[in-house]
Protein backbone atom coordinates (compact mmCIF):
# COMPACT_ATOMS: atom_id res chain seq x y z
CA UNK A 1 0.00 0.00 0.00
CA UNK A 2 1.13 3.68 -1.11
CA UNK A 3 1.58 6.25 2.05
CA UNK A 4 -1.97 6.83 3.32
CA UNK A 5 -3.57 10.44 2.28
CA UNK A 6 -6.85 12.08 2.62
CA UNK A 7 -7.32 15.00 -0.35
CA UNK A 8 -7.26 18.70 0.35
CA UNK A 9 -7.30 21.72 -2.46
CA UNK A 10 -5.46 24.94 -1.68
CA UNK A 11 -5.11 27.98 -3.07
CA UNK A 12 -2.25 30.52 -3.28
CA UNK A 13 0.17 32.41 -5.14
CA UNK A 14 2.12 30.45 -7.45
CA UNK A 15 5.60 30.30 -5.95
CA UNK A 16 4.17 29.57 -2.65
CA UNK A 17 2.24 27.00 -4.22
CA UNK A 18 5.27 24.80 -5.87
CA UNK A 19 6.84 25.15 -1.96
CA UNK A 20 3.60 24.06 -0.28
CA UNK A 21 3.38 20.80 -2.79
CA UNK A 22 6.20 19.46 -2.52
CA UNK A 23 5.97 19.57 1.42
CA UNK A 24 2.28 18.27 1.42
CA UNK A 25 3.33 15.49 -0.68
CA UNK A 26 5.76 14.35 2.38
CA UNK A 27 4.16 15.32 5.59
CA UNK A 28 0.64 16.33 4.92
CA UNK A 29 -2.74 14.79 3.54
CA UNK A 30 -4.99 16.00 1.52
CA UNK A 31 -8.77 15.98 0.84
CA UNK A 32 -10.46 15.32 -2.76
CA UNK A 33 -14.21 15.71 -1.77
CA UNK A 34 -15.64 18.09 1.35
CA UNK A 35 -18.31 17.21 3.06
CA UNK A 36 -20.82 14.50 1.49
CA UNK A 37 -22.43 16.14 -1.34
CA UNK A 38 -21.29 17.06 -4.85
CA UNK A 39 -22.83 17.28 -8.64
CA UNK A 40 -21.77 16.46 -12.09
CA UNK A 41 -21.80 19.58 -14.61
CA UNK A 42 -22.40 17.82 -17.47
CA UNK A 43 -22.49 20.64 -20.56
CA UNK A 44 -23.75 18.12 -23.34
CA UNK A 45 -26.60 21.46 -24.73
CA UNK A 46 -26.71 24.23 -26.57
CA UNK A 47 -29.15 26.48 -24.16
CA UNK A 48 -27.74 25.46 -20.20
CA UNK A 49 -26.05 29.01 -18.38
CA UNK A 50 -22.71 29.80 -18.71
CA UNK A 51 -19.78 28.58 -17.04
CA UNK A 52 -19.94 32.03 -14.76
CA UNK A 53 -23.57 31.94 -14.13
CA UNK A 54 -23.05 28.37 -12.96
CA UNK A 55 -20.31 29.15 -10.45
CA UNK A 56 -23.36 31.60 -9.09
CA UNK A 57 -25.63 28.92 -9.22
CA UNK A 58 -23.64 26.16 -7.37
CA UNK A 59 -21.99 28.64 -4.72
CA UNK A 60 -25.55 29.95 -4.17
CA UNK A 61 -26.58 25.94 -3.77
CA UNK A 62 -23.52 25.64 -1.46
CA UNK A 63 -22.19 23.00 -3.49
CA UNK A 64 -18.36 22.83 -3.14
CA UNK A 65 -17.70 18.92 -4.46
CA UNK A 66 -17.79 19.50 -8.87
CA UNK A 67 -16.80 16.91 -11.84
CA UNK A 68 -16.55 18.04 -15.30
CA UNK A 69 -16.10 15.14 -18.15
CA UNK A 70 -13.42 17.26 -19.77
CA UNK A 71 -11.27 19.98 -19.28
CA UNK A 72 -12.87 23.06 -20.88
CA UNK A 73 -10.46 25.76 -20.23
CA UNK A 74 -13.91 28.74 -20.31
CA UNK A 75 -14.77 26.10 -17.21
CA UNK A 76 -11.71 26.08 -15.75
CA UNK A 77 -11.49 29.88 -16.11
CA UNK A 78 -14.56 30.71 -14.53
CA UNK A 79 -13.93 28.31 -11.71
CA UNK A 80 -10.62 30.33 -10.66
CA UNK A 81 -10.64 32.07 -7.39
CA UNK A 82 -14.11 30.46 -6.73
CA UNK A 83 -13.27 27.93 -4.37
CA UNK A 84 -15.42 24.93 -5.49
CA UNK A 85 -12.84 21.74 -5.94
CA UNK A 86 -13.04 20.35 -9.61
CA UNK A 87 -12.17 16.87 -10.59
CA UNK A 88 -11.70 17.26 -14.28
CA UNK A 89 -12.21 14.73 -17.52
CA UNK A 90 -9.72 12.98 -19.53
CA UNK A 91 -12.63 12.20 -22.44
CA UNK A 92 -12.34 8.04 -23.34
CA UNK A 93 -11.43 9.31 -26.85
CA UNK A 94 -8.16 10.38 -25.23
CA UNK A 95 -7.27 6.81 -23.60
CA UNK A 96 -5.72 5.22 -26.26
CA UNK A 97 -3.01 8.09 -26.80
CA UNK A 98 -2.10 8.82 -23.02
CA UNK A 99 -2.05 4.80 -22.81
CA UNK A 100 0.75 5.29 -25.59
CA UNK A 101 3.03 7.97 -24.42
CA UNK A 102 4.28 9.63 -21.62
CA UNK A 103 5.19 12.86 -23.09
CA UNK A 104 1.79 13.55 -24.47
CA UNK A 105 0.13 12.57 -20.91
CA UNK A 106 2.93 14.74 -19.47
CA UNK A 107 1.65 18.06 -22.15
CA UNK A 108 -1.90 17.01 -21.32
CA UNK A 109 -1.79 17.82 -17.59
CA UNK A 110 0.77 20.84 -17.60
CA UNK A 111 -2.18 22.16 -20.07
CA UNK A 112 -5.57 21.29 -18.70
CA UNK A 113 -4.61 21.01 -14.63
CA UNK A 114 -1.07 22.61 -13.71
CA UNK A 115 -1.99 25.62 -15.80
CA UNK A 116 -4.92 26.47 -13.90
CA UNK A 117 -3.22 25.62 -10.37
CA UNK A 118 -3.74 27.23 -7.62
CA UNK A 119 -6.61 29.48 -8.85
CA UNK A 120 -8.73 27.08 -9.79
CA UNK A 121 -8.99 24.08 -7.10
CA UNK A 122 -8.33 21.00 -9.77
CA UNK A 123 -8.09 18.58 -6.85
CA UNK A 124 -8.78 15.48 -9.75
CA UNK A 125 -8.71 13.60 -12.71
CA UNK A 126 -10.84 11.21 -13.52
CA UNK A 127 -9.72 8.91 -16.49
CA UNK A 128 -12.34 8.03 -18.76
CA UNK A 129 -15.88 6.85 -17.72
CA UNK A 130 -17.70 3.91 -17.54
CA UNK A 131 -14.60 1.87 -19.62
CA UNK A 132 -14.57 -1.89 -18.14
CA UNK A 133 -17.92 -3.30 -19.23
CA UNK A 134 -18.00 -0.92 -22.00
CA UNK A 135 -18.71 -1.42 -25.80
CA UNK A 136 -15.42 -0.55 -26.96
CA UNK A 137 -12.87 -3.51 -25.79
CA UNK A 138 -9.61 -1.54 -27.05
CA UNK A 139 -10.35 1.02 -24.46
CA UNK A 140 -10.38 -1.63 -21.85
CA UNK A 141 -6.83 -2.11 -22.48
CA UNK A 142 -5.74 1.36 -22.96
CA UNK A 143 -7.43 2.23 -19.31
CA UNK A 144 -4.59 1.70 -17.16
CA UNK A 145 -1.57 2.38 -19.52
CA UNK A 146 -3.80 6.42 -19.19
CA UNK A 147 -3.94 6.40 -15.64
CA UNK A 148 -0.40 4.69 -15.13
CA UNK A 149 0.82 7.86 -17.41
CA UNK A 150 -0.83 10.58 -16.20
CA UNK A 151 -0.29 10.05 -12.54
CA UNK A 152 3.34 9.43 -13.74
CA UNK A 153 2.74 13.44 -15.04
CA UNK A 154 1.05 14.47 -11.87
CA UNK A 155 3.79 13.21 -10.02
CA UNK A 156 6.64 14.24 -11.65
CA UNK A 157 4.89 17.32 -11.75
CA UNK A 158 4.86 17.61 -7.96
CA UNK A 159 1.28 18.08 -8.00
CA UNK A 160 0.51 14.01 -6.54
CA UNK A 161 0.08 15.70 -3.16
CA UNK A 162 -2.87 17.45 -4.30
CA UNK A 163 -4.74 15.77 -7.38
CA UNK A 164 -6.34 12.58 -7.17
CA UNK A 165 -6.48 10.04 -9.86
CA UNK A 166 -10.01 8.21 -10.85
CA UNK A 167 -12.03 6.27 -13.27
CA UNK A 168 -15.83 5.67 -12.84
CA UNK A 169 -17.38 2.36 -13.21
CA UNK A 170 -20.87 1.19 -14.10
CA UNK A 171 -22.91 -1.84 -12.65
CA UNK A 172 -21.69 -3.39 -15.86
CA UNK A 173 -18.64 -4.46 -14.07
CA UNK A 174 -20.35 -6.74 -11.64
CA UNK A 175 -22.35 -10.54 -11.71
CA UNK A 176 -24.09 -11.54 -8.97
CA UNK A 177 -25.02 -7.87 -7.47
CA UNK A 178 -28.31 -9.73 -5.68
CA UNK A 179 -28.19 -9.82 -2.55
CA UNK A 180 -25.15 -7.40 -2.12
CA UNK A 181 -22.53 -10.11 -0.41
CA UNK A 182 -22.62 -12.13 -3.63
CA UNK A 183 -21.15 -9.48 -6.07
CA UNK A 184 -18.37 -10.01 -7.69
CA UNK A 185 -16.75 -8.75 -10.72
CA UNK A 186 -17.73 -10.15 -14.26
CA UNK A 187 -15.39 -12.47 -15.15
CA UNK A 188 -14.39 -10.98 -18.78
CA UNK A 189 -13.97 -7.80 -16.34
CA UNK A 190 -11.10 -8.87 -13.64
CA UNK A 191 -7.90 -9.55 -16.07
CA UNK A 192 -7.97 -5.20 -16.61
CA UNK A 193 -9.96 -4.45 -13.39
CA UNK A 194 -7.63 -6.51 -10.97
CA UNK A 195 -4.21 -4.49 -12.14
CA UNK A 196 -6.13 -1.49 -11.97
CA UNK A 197 -7.02 -1.97 -8.44
CA UNK A 198 -3.83 -3.05 -7.83
CA UNK A 199 -2.59 0.47 -8.86
CA UNK A 200 -5.18 2.65 -7.03
CA UNK A 201 -4.40 0.31 -3.71
CA UNK A 202 -1.31 1.71 -4.02
CA UNK A 203 -1.47 5.15 -5.06
CA UNK A 204 -4.58 5.80 -2.85
CA UNK A 205 -7.10 6.11 -4.43
CA UNK A 206 -10.96 4.84 -4.23
CA UNK A 207 -13.59 2.87 -6.05
CA UNK A 208 -15.56 5.24 -8.42
CA UNK A 209 -19.51 3.97 -8.87
CA UNK A 210 -21.63 5.48 -11.22
CA UNK A 211 -25.02 3.91 -9.09
CA UNK A 212 -28.26 4.66 -10.19
CA UNK A 213 -31.65 3.26 -8.55
CA UNK A 214 -33.57 4.98 -11.39
CA UNK A 215 -32.21 2.35 -13.85
CA UNK A 216 -32.48 -1.06 -11.84
CA UNK A 217 -36.03 -0.20 -10.78
CA UNK A 218 -36.69 0.81 -14.44
CA UNK A 219 -35.23 -2.76 -15.51
CA UNK A 220 -37.69 -4.93 -13.00
CA UNK A 221 -40.63 -2.50 -12.01
CA UNK A 222 -42.68 -5.72 -11.42
CA UNK A 223 -40.35 -7.04 -8.53
CA UNK A 224 -38.73 -3.70 -7.13
CA UNK A 225 -40.79 -1.63 -4.90
CA UNK A 226 -40.03 1.85 -6.09
CA UNK A 227 -40.10 2.82 -2.74
CA UNK A 228 -37.08 1.07 -2.04
CA UNK A 229 -35.19 2.69 -4.84
CA UNK A 230 -36.72 6.06 -3.49
CA UNK A 231 -35.67 6.00 -0.18
CA UNK A 232 -39.52 5.71 0.74
CA UNK A 233 -40.37 3.91 4.04
CA UNK A 234 -40.29 -0.09 3.05
CA UNK A 235 -39.57 -3.40 4.52
CA UNK A 236 -36.22 -3.71 2.42
CA UNK A 237 -34.06 -6.70 1.34
CA UNK A 238 -32.66 -9.26 3.75
CA UNK A 239 -29.21 -10.06 3.10
CA UNK A 240 -28.66 -13.68 4.80
CA UNK A 241 -25.37 -13.99 4.16
CA UNK A 242 -24.34 -10.96 6.13
CA UNK A 243 -27.53 -10.89 8.20
CA UNK A 244 -27.60 -7.08 7.04
CA UNK A 245 -31.07 -5.25 6.44
CA UNK A 246 -31.45 -2.74 3.83
CA UNK A 247 -33.98 -0.15 3.59
CA UNK A 248 -32.89 1.71 -0.17
CA UNK A 249 -31.21 0.54 -3.11
CA UNK A 250 -28.67 2.84 -3.14
CA UNK A 251 -27.29 1.15 -0.02
CA UNK A 252 -27.53 -1.98 -1.68
CA UNK A 253 -25.60 -1.40 -4.72
CA UNK A 254 -22.57 0.33 -2.88
CA UNK A 255 -22.05 -2.99 0.04
CA UNK A 256 -22.31 -5.03 -3.94
CA UNK A 257 -19.59 -2.97 -4.78
CA UNK A 258 -17.85 -3.29 -1.48
CA UNK A 259 -18.44 -7.26 -1.93
CA UNK A 260 -16.62 -7.10 -5.36
CA UNK A 261 -13.53 -5.30 -3.98
CA UNK A 262 -13.75 -7.84 -1.10
CA UNK A 263 -13.88 -10.80 -3.46
CA UNK A 264 -11.22 -9.31 -5.26
CA UNK A 265 -8.54 -9.13 -2.54
CA UNK A 266 -9.22 -5.32 -1.78
CA UNK A 267 -11.40 -5.14 1.86
CA UNK A 268 -9.99 -1.57 2.57
CA UNK A 269 -10.23 0.35 -0.38
CA UNK A 270 -12.75 2.90 -0.44
CA UNK A 271 -16.22 3.19 -2.65
CA UNK A 272 -17.34 6.86 -3.65
CA UNK A 273 -20.31 7.35 -5.62
CA UNK A 274 -19.42 9.78 -8.66
CA UNK A 275 -22.99 9.63 -10.47
CA UNK A 276 -26.44 8.78 -9.20
CA UNK A 277 -29.80 10.49 -9.70
CA UNK A 278 -33.07 10.38 -10.97
CA UNK A 279 -34.93 11.48 -14.30
CA UNK A 280 -37.82 13.83 -13.97
CA UNK A 281 -39.20 13.32 -17.72
CA UNK A 282 -39.13 9.80 -19.93
CA UNK A 283 -40.81 8.09 -22.51
CA UNK A 284 -44.16 6.12 -22.29
CA UNK A 285 -42.08 3.41 -21.36
CA UNK A 286 -40.28 5.33 -18.95
CA UNK A 287 -43.33 5.20 -16.55
CA UNK A 288 -40.93 6.18 -13.01
CA UNK A 289 -39.24 9.13 -14.87
CA UNK A 290 -41.91 11.83 -13.38
CA UNK A 291 -40.77 15.30 -11.84
CA UNK A 292 -42.82 14.08 -8.50
CA UNK A 293 -40.32 10.71 -8.23
CA UNK A 294 -37.12 12.62 -9.30
CA UNK A 295 -37.81 15.37 -6.09
CA UNK A 296 -38.58 12.08 -3.63
CA UNK A 297 -35.13 10.87 -4.73
CA UNK A 298 -33.39 13.59 -4.81
CA UNK A 299 -34.54 15.33 -1.58
CA UNK A 300 -33.94 11.84 0.15
CA UNK A 301 -30.42 11.75 -1.14
CA UNK A 302 -29.73 15.02 0.12
CA UNK A 303 -30.94 14.01 3.82
CA UNK A 304 -29.49 10.58 3.63
CA UNK A 305 -25.97 12.21 2.75
CA UNK A 306 -26.46 14.74 5.60
CA UNK A 307 -26.28 12.32 8.00
CA UNK A 308 -22.54 11.63 7.22
CA UNK A 309 -23.15 7.90 8.06
CA UNK A 310 -21.37 4.56 5.82
CA UNK A 311 -23.66 1.86 4.47
CA UNK A 312 -24.40 -1.79 6.35
CA UNK A 313 -21.34 -3.43 5.05
CA UNK A 314 -19.11 -0.32 5.60
CA UNK A 315 -20.40 1.53 8.36
CA UNK A 316 -17.20 3.54 9.15
CA UNK A 317 -16.84 4.41 5.36
CA UNK A 318 -18.89 7.65 5.37
CA UNK A 319 -21.01 7.76 2.08
CA UNK A 320 -20.27 10.76 -0.78
CA UNK A 321 -21.77 10.65 -3.88
CA UNK A 322 -21.81 13.81 -6.78
CA UNK A 323 -25.45 14.10 -8.22
CA UNK A 324 -26.44 13.61 -11.87
CA UNK A 325 -26.31 15.78 -13.06
CA UNK A 326 -26.82 19.96 -12.79
CA UNK A 327 -28.90 20.23 -15.83
CA UNK A 328 -31.20 18.90 -18.19
CA UNK A 329 -28.88 18.37 -21.03
CA UNK A 330 -31.44 18.95 -24.64
CA UNK A 331 -28.69 16.86 -26.96
CA UNK A 332 -28.09 14.18 -25.43
CA UNK A 333 -28.78 10.96 -27.25
CA UNK A 334 -30.90 8.19 -26.43
CA UNK A 335 -34.77 7.93 -24.43
CA UNK A 336 -36.03 11.27 -23.23
CA UNK A 337 -35.28 10.29 -19.83
CA UNK A 338 -31.14 11.19 -20.26
CA UNK A 339 -32.41 14.05 -21.23
CA UNK A 340 -33.96 15.10 -18.00
CA UNK A 341 -31.62 14.40 -15.26
CA UNK A 342 -31.00 17.76 -14.35
CA UNK A 343 -31.30 19.54 -10.67
CA UNK A 344 -32.13 22.59 -12.99
CA UNK A 345 -33.48 23.13 -15.77
CA UNK A 346 -31.46 25.08 -19.13
CA UNK A 347 -32.15 28.56 -17.94
CA UNK A 348 -31.42 28.00 -14.65
CA UNK A 349 -34.27 27.57 -12.79
CA UNK A 350 -35.15 24.46 -10.55
CA UNK A 351 -36.76 21.31 -12.11
CA UNK A 352 -38.61 21.01 -9.07
CA UNK A 353 -37.61 21.89 -5.34
CA UNK A 354 -35.69 20.12 -2.86
CA UNK A 355 -33.79 23.13 -1.71
CA UNK A 356 -31.73 25.32 -3.51
CA UNK A 357 -32.86 27.86 -6.00
CA UNK A 358 -32.30 28.73 -9.23
CA UNK A 359 -30.69 31.39 -11.18
CA UNK A 360 -30.49 35.07 -9.17
CA UNK A 361 -31.38 38.17 -11.09
CA UNK A 362 -28.85 39.36 -13.79
CA UNK A 363 -28.17 42.52 -11.55
CA UNK A 364 -27.28 39.89 -8.66
CA UNK A 365 -24.88 37.62 -11.24
CA UNK A 366 -23.20 41.03 -12.45
CA UNK A 367 -22.52 42.04 -8.86
CA UNK A 368 -21.12 38.60 -7.92
CA UNK A 369 -18.92 38.47 -10.90
CA UNK A 370 -17.55 41.77 -10.35
CA UNK A 371 -16.75 40.80 -7.02
CA UNK A 372 -15.52 37.60 -7.41
CA UNK A 373 -11.60 39.01 -8.04
CA UNK A 374 -11.21 41.07 -5.52
CA UNK A 375 -12.44 38.41 -2.95
CA UNK A 376 -10.19 35.83 -4.10
CA UNK A 377 -7.41 38.65 -4.17
CA UNK A 378 -8.50 39.83 -0.12
CA UNK A 379 -8.49 36.05 0.79
CA UNK A 380 -4.79 34.80 -0.47
CA UNK A 381 -2.57 36.65 1.93
CA UNK A 382 -4.52 35.24 4.73
CA UNK A 383 -4.95 31.88 3.50
CA UNK A 384 -0.84 31.73 2.32
CA UNK A 385 -0.21 32.83 5.99
CA UNK A 386 -2.48 30.20 7.58
CA UNK A 387 -1.53 27.53 5.29
CA UNK A 388 2.34 28.41 6.09
CA UNK A 389 1.64 28.04 9.61
CA UNK A 390 0.30 24.58 9.64
CA UNK A 391 3.19 23.57 7.80
CA UNK A 392 5.63 24.64 10.24
CA UNK A 393 3.57 23.33 12.68
CA UNK A 394 3.83 19.79 11.07
CA UNK A 395 7.08 19.93 10.92
CA UNK A 396 8.04 20.77 14.06
CA UNK A 397 6.16 17.93 15.53
CA UNK A 398 8.29 15.98 12.97
CA UNK A 399 10.87 17.02 14.28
Amino acid sequence: MGRKRSWFCAQSVPGFWVVFSAIASLTMAVQAFTGTYGINYGRIADNIPSPDEVVSLLKAAKIKNVRIYDADHKVLNAFSGTGLELVVGLPNGFLKEMSSSEERAMNWVKENVQAFLPQTHICGIAIGNEVLGGGDLELWGALLGATKNIYKAVKKLNLDGVIQITTAHSQAVFSNSFPPSSCIFRENVVQYMKPLLEFFSEIDSPFCLNAYPFLAYMSDPENIDINYALFESTEGIFDPKTNLRYDNMLDAQIDAAYAALADAGYHKMEVIVTETGWASRGDENEAAATANNAKIFNYNLRKRLAKKKGTPFRPKNVLKAYIFATFNENLKPGPTSERNFGLFKADGTISYDIGFHGLQSSSSSSSYLSLKNHRARGLAGSLIFSLTVSVMTRLLLLR
